[in-house]
């Protein structure tokens, strides 16, 4: 695809370095073989059906590689995140195989396939998740009154205030083709509107003179630094990468894992009774201003701009494609905060966190008005760029009837690359055909929709 071996080179080590950031924050999400393997397939390749089409799965238990004859063996099926609509027990004494017809659904959704496997005392668990008609999901959150107007009064309010940067060299992260910088910025102030706040970044710029265009790299979920990540720097590219709390991102582990367990803990749930004092107003505002700073450098090329993240981080790459009109092209990878408010719909799963809206004692009317002006499906009704897109049907953390529920909506030019047996990870060769298209974006200032191939 590069014509430019020594930028091919780049790209690859972008690639790889980029997969494993992903997989260190991801931390107990990374897959892991052990002596057991439960094996889960549907009778349809592409696992998708037909609303009313049974769903037929073949089980496989293995032990070292061979079949494994397990009697304690159970399946459940049902939508994802909620309790079983189905249960039953498989008969793998034989040759650790079986098959089960687990029934179908009448509607669009996600039916999530789960079985359990006992040996030696201790369980081995199996899912697969498939689709009845996915394209025709349709979110159950709703488009508030005044959604535009309150984003633009944040900007507004954000406009006022000075970008203010403090910058300081980064030496040891530098390189010979790139400087590296710890950054920070004025933001709008936090619930406690005492002043501007600010937002933390590191910054990698390179050295030779020059208009380049800017990559904003954009944070999942989590208190964290950012130790590392200025090796996925783009030679030609300016990169900048933050955080979301207001605290520098070069800390020792210890402080963050501390302020994760204390004062930010559960931060995704913060003044959700207040529309206004809400902990993510400052973080998307934030995610605006960040793209504010980029597009003030000097040597940035005034026209190739891109978001990207995953998780909570796809969350904001779609959120800040949204507000800012700066934005050329973002990737979003299983994005969060997408039709968190699902729930209220029978058999119908919510997007991260569940803590806002799974148990039925937080599905207040005013929680749920309020969330309605973060939640991604109303950015995502807003996105006029081009965007790649990217999940997994067995994601435990953000099911896919609410990524879905997002993509559906978008009516910029878009492209769905789906690696259909991942969880809440991203396997290399989905991180491959997603860095392709962002990184001839970059190149190019072209979204490349038939590039997606590894």
């Amino acid at each position: 695809m590069f014509r430019n071996p020594r930028r091919s080179w780049i790209l690859f080590r972008f690639t790889i370095a980029t997969f494993i950031l992903c997989l260190a924050v991801l931390g107990s999400a990374q897959f892991r073989t052990g002596p057991v393997q439960v094996l889960v397939t549907p009778d349809h390749a592409d696992w998708k059906y037909a609303p009313g089409e049974s769903a037929v799965f073949s089980v496989k238990a293995l032990k070292n590689g061979n079949p494994l004859a397990a009697a304690g063996a159970s399946w459940a099926v049902g939508p994802e995140l909620l309790p079983p609509i189905r249960t039953g027990s498989i008969d793998l004494s034989a040759d650790g195989a079986a098959t089960v017809n687990a029934g179908t659904r009448r509607d669009a959704g996600f039916l999530r396939f789960v079985v359990t496997v006992a040996d030696e005392g201790r369980s081995y668990r199996g899912m697969c998740t498939v689709g009845f008609a996915p394209e025709q999901i349709r979110p159950v959150v709703q488009d508030p009154e005044g959604f535009d107007s309150f984003w633009q009064e944040g900007k507004d309010a954000l406009a006022k205030i000075p970008i203010a940067e403090q910058r300081t060299p980064y030496p040891e992260k530098s390189t010979a083709t790139l400087d590296a910088y710890q950054v920070s910025f004025q933001n709008v102030a936090g619930p406690s509107n005492r002043g501007a706040s600010r937002i933390y970044g590191i910054l990698t710029e390179p050295k030779a003179p020059g208009k380049y265009p800017a990559l904003l790299r954009l944070p999942g979920a989590g208190v964290y630094g950012v130790s590392g990540i200025v090796k996925e720097a783009l030679e030609d590219t300016i990169v900048l990468s933050i955080g979301i709390h207001g605290i520098p991102l070069t800390l020792d582990a210890s402080v963050y894992n501390s302020i994760s367990r204390g004062a930010i803990d559960t931060y995704y749930i913060y003044n959700i009774e207040s529309r206004d004092m809400y902990y993510y107003r400052r973080v998307y505002l934030g995610c605006v201003r960040a793209v504010d700073y980029l597009a003030a450098l000097p040597n940035w090329d005034g026209k190739t701009l891109a978001v990207i993240g995953s998780s909570q981080g796809g969350a904001l790459a779609i959120v800040t494609a949204a507000l800012h009109p700066r934005v050329g092209a973002l990737a979003s990878i299983h994005p969060a905060l997408s039709d968190s408010g699902g729930y209220v719909q029978d058999g119908r799963a919510g997007g991260w966190p569940p803590e806002l809206f799974q148990d039925p004692a937080n599905r207040t009317k005013e929680r749920l008005d309020n969330f309605a002006f973060y939640d991604v499906v109303n950015f995502a009704r807003r996105v006029k760029v081009p965007g790649i897109y990217s999940w997994g049907y067995n994601d435990e953390t953000c099911p896919p009837v609410s990524t879905y529920s997002s993509y559906n909506v978008i009516t910029a030019p878009k492209v769905l690359t789906l690696q259909l047996e991942t969880g809440h990870w991203i396997a290399p060769e989905q991180n491959a055909r997603i860095m392709r298209w962002v990184g001839e974006y970059l190149k190019t200032g072209i979204t490349p929709f038939t590039l997606i191939a590894p």
